[in-house]
């Protein structure tokens, strides 16, 4: 099989084979339950549901000997074309078996990727099954010989591995350093040598040069600065780079004299750490209307814009650290590249260089999507803009050659159409190449591979998923949020673990598109920016003169355009969400259970913030949610309990407004269906507030269930209702049950999600990465070729496919 698969003695093939021969009745009656429903295709839920109903607790008994309740909980979807059933099975992340079983024959077979596939393309083709022509991608072969660690609890710990796998063979015997040799030989920053020059030749050269320094350091004050010694170093062949003080280049060249006689991986990434290689960072985020105000709210436009400005903050932060502390003269640039929105009124969208507050040297550079008949002023669905990329990547390399002066250090996309950007430029530029995913689509729309022509009119998804591949097996290093996003957890399929093997029918079969286990991918945990989010008991820097704005929102009796319905009973504590509104974050889903549970409605107000009620929306999804919203006040009559506010741009007053709603003794409510990080969460958590989020994505791994926080099921909402229902019980019985979990989230932020460890992490990872690229093969040319001709030979003719916006007048989609 081309993708990793048991090694155990009993696959899942002789499991269902041994069963099927000891308790022929009892798999003949599920299979056939299976079969009654028709050719189509079933979830783990139904499975679940079908296996329960058919066989009683005596029965699972008879069947333990074959384990196969184990077969079924480890189903990730059964394709039924009578009368034959397909499982994929998957007993662990990023391991998968596929089966067949044929009801008629009492007969099991163990079925290869492609076969898997082709069966499941019959759902919508029946002509694929006997048509060996079709197009199959698999980048197996190009990675075959490429070290992958083995183990789940290895995946996204990317650089550990790498850095231990490479350094074991870099560190066989002495001339095996001539590499870092070279590499710190070859280090200089627009001409500027630094850390060595040309006088040092040999191995034996820098360690004697190494030695003569630290005797010299020896000799002086610890605080002496570098300048004064600087003269000397380059007698040495020592030059600026090795730190600022005379204590720290002593520590420094005691790392690389250690690293130098006992090779290790740890002391291998202590010393990469300090050497200067980021000072130009370019982070591309194409889509949306990307501005530092009055934008939050807008389709196509939410948490990534939050998360890019409080990441390049830190970013600086820690860039102008490292070089001071490396002791050099040297200003880092950071350029956030979006597009430029002429007609964005209201906005800076229309500005093509605005600094970024808080910031001293990152701006927002905007360049703005044209054809050969001009730029297109006008805002277009993020599933729109693929026909524009080509030809935008280009404009964006003109710029930055312009802006910096110099070859970025960093490229960093973010979302499908950024990454796609950052691939093509990290090609064009020869640059260390990171892709930050924050949502995949083919995940939030289930089953949109295999009936993706249904979508293809409205989202272009085939489009967006070659993207997608492209950019994740041309990147360097991936950045993911949490484990989830990459590899799921033991009963839920990760995000980049639906791009291992699917299939788009009649257009191209993915056989293996990427590997959970490729050390390329990296857990960095964002947080929330503490100077807007912080606990509610800090009360010094609580922003009381915000309150009577937040008590209008919140108690205003007056329906208008920034808020509907009011609240009876002031005094009860406030459960809160604040979200785009749009089918997968399934606010109405919230409010519809909250509707349905009176004794919630008893305990606590409702408070939603989200959508616009000032003017009709141009969303598609939106609109259906605004009218599901209404419906659900009307048909629970909830008048008197809910409070539905428009979106907030302003991040400050949301800040207080956590923490206000923390006053109340409430909590934050995120229901989303599925969410590949949850940065709100992070963000209620960071004002103390309890927080009850999905349990399908990132949040599931943010909190920790009834230590920091609750998960709650989205699609089991009569459950998630008795969930809050219950923490509210107790907190009436016991009020310190409120204190436990407020101080709970906030101490688990507090130990993994700050800006601050992902600064430090992102900049370690980039260097080590860096470093590698330069010594050994780990640009895998030959397996970027790949994609590259894919790019070339299908992807090109997808995004030509993809109708030109009228200016900004084309029919939207479903904001992200």
């Amino acid at each position: 099989m081309s993708q990793r698969t048991l090694t155990r003695a009993h696959s899942f093939r002789e499991r269902i084979g041994d069963s099927l021969s000891s308790h022929p009745n009892e798999l003949v009656a599920l299979f056939s339950r299976f079969i009654q429903q028709g050719k189509g295709m079933l979830q783990p839920h139904q499975l679940l549901a079908e296996y329960a109903a058919v066989f009683s607790e005596a029965d699972k008994e008879k069947l333990k000997d074959g384990a196969f309740e184990d077969v079924i909980k480890a189903a990730q979807e059964a394709i039924v074309i009578p009368p034959r059933v397909a499982l994929a099975i998957r007993p662990r992340p990023g391991v998968w078996e596929y089966v067949r079983v044929n009801i008629s024959e009492l007969a099991v077979e163990e079925l290869t990727v492609p076969e898997y596939l082709q069966f499941k393309e019959e759902l919508v083709d029946e002509s694929t099954q006997n048509n060996n022509f079709i197009l199959e991608l698999d980048f197996e072969p190009f990675n075959a010989s490429f070290p992958r660690p083995l183990l789940s609890k290895s995946i996204g710990n990317g650089v550990q591995f790498l850095n231990r796998h490479l350094s074991s063979k870099l560190f066989h015997d002495k001339e095996s350093m001539y590499p870092l040799l070279n590499f710190l030989r070859k280090h200089n920053y627009k001409g500027m040598s630094m850390m060595l020059n040309d006088r040092i030749q040999s191995l034996s050269a820098l360690q004697a040069a190494l030695r003569k320094a630290e005797q010299h350091l020896l000799s002086i004050a610890s605080d002496t600065p570098y300048s004064e010694f600087n003269h000397r170093f380059q007698e040495l062949g020592l030059e600026k780079g090795w730190g600022d003080t005379a204590q720290r280049v002593y520590e420094n060249i005691h790392l690389l004299l250690d690293l130098l006689e006992a090779p290790d991986p740890c002391t291998l990434e202590n010393f990469l750490g300090i050497i200067p290689m980021m000072f130009n960072v370019v982070i591309l985020s194409p889509h949306g209307y990307f501005a530092q105000a009055n934008v939050l709210g807008y389709p196509d436009t939410g948490g990534q814009v939050v998360y890019i400005l409080d990441q390049v903050r830190a970013l600086e932060n820690e860039m102008l650290l490292r070089i001071k502390r490396q002791g050099l003269d040297i200003t880092p640039r950071i350029l956030i590249v979006s597009r430029l929105l002429p007609d964005a009124v209201g906005t800076t969208c229309g500005q093509r260089l605005e600094k970024v507050l808080g910031t001293e040297h990152t701006h927002i550079l905007r360049v703005p999507f044209r054809t050969e008949n001009g730029i297109i002023r006008k805002w277009i669905s993020r599933f729109e803009v693929r026909p524009y990329l080509e030809t935008y990547t280009e404009d964006v390399a003109n710029e930055l050659a312009g802006e910096l002066q110099a070859t970025p250090d960093l490229i960093i996309g973010n979302y499908s159409d950024g990454n796609l950007v950052s691939t093509l430029l990290a090609h064009k530029l020869g640059v260390t190449q990171c892709t930050i995913a924050h949502a995949l689509e083919k995940t939030k729309y289930p089953n949109s591979d295999i009936y993706w022509k249904k979508f293809e009119n409205q989202y272009h998804f085939s489009c967006q998923f070659t993207a997608d591949l492209v950019a994740m097996n041309h990147a360097d290093f991936i950045i993911t949020s949490t484990f989830q996003e990459i590899a799921g957890s033991k009963d839920t399929v990760g995000q980049y673990e639906s791009h291992t093997a699917f299939t788009l029918p009649g257009l191209y079969r993915v056989v293996h598109g990427i590997d959970v286990f490729d050390p390329k991918f990296n857990i960095v945990s964002p947080g929330a920016d503490l100077s807007i989010y912080f606990p509610y008991t800090e009360k010094h820097k609580r922003l009381t003169s915000l309150h009577p704005e937040i008590e209008e929102l919140l108690f205003n009796p007056e329906d208008n355009t920034e808020h509907k319905g009011v609240l009876n009973d002031t005094k009860k504590p406030i459960i809160f969400s604040m979200a785009r509104l749009d089918r997968v974050k399934n606010l109405t889903g919230l409010v519809e259970f909250y509707g349905r549970n009176e004794r919630l409605k008893e305990l606590v107000n409702l408070v939603v913030v989200c959508g616009d009620h000032g003017k009709e929306s141009k969303d598609l999804e939106e609109q259906a949610e605004f009218k599901k919203m209404y419906s659900f006040i009307e048909k629970y009559n909830l008048h008197g309990h809910i409070r539905w506010i428009s979106a907030q741009m302003n991040r400050v007053r949301n800040g207080e407004l956590y923490r206000y709603i923390a006053d109340t003794k409430g909590a934050f409510v995120q229901p989303a269906f599925y969410e590949a990080f949850g940065l709100t969460v992070v963000e209620s958590m960071t004002c103390g507030l309890p927080t009850f989020a999905t349990v399908h994505g990132g949040p599931g791994e943010i909190i920790v269930d009834g230590v920091s926080g609750f998960h709650i099921d989205p699609y089991q909402g009569d459950k998630a209702a008795e969930i809050i229902v219950n923490f509210f019980e107790k907190c009436k019985e016991d009020p310190t049950c409120w204190d436990k979990i407020s101080q709970g989230g906030l101490k688990r932020i507090e130990e993994k999600y700050t800006w601050k460890l992902y600064s430090e992490r992102l900049m370690t990872l980039s260097g080590v990465y860096g470093f590698w690229k330069y010594v050994s093969n780990l640009d895998r040319r030959e397996t970027r070729r790949y994609p590259e001709m894919f790019y070339a030979l299908k992807y090109r003719n997808l995004a030509e496919s993809v109708p030109l916006a009228v200016d900004g007048e084309a029919a939207v989609n479903g904001a992200k």
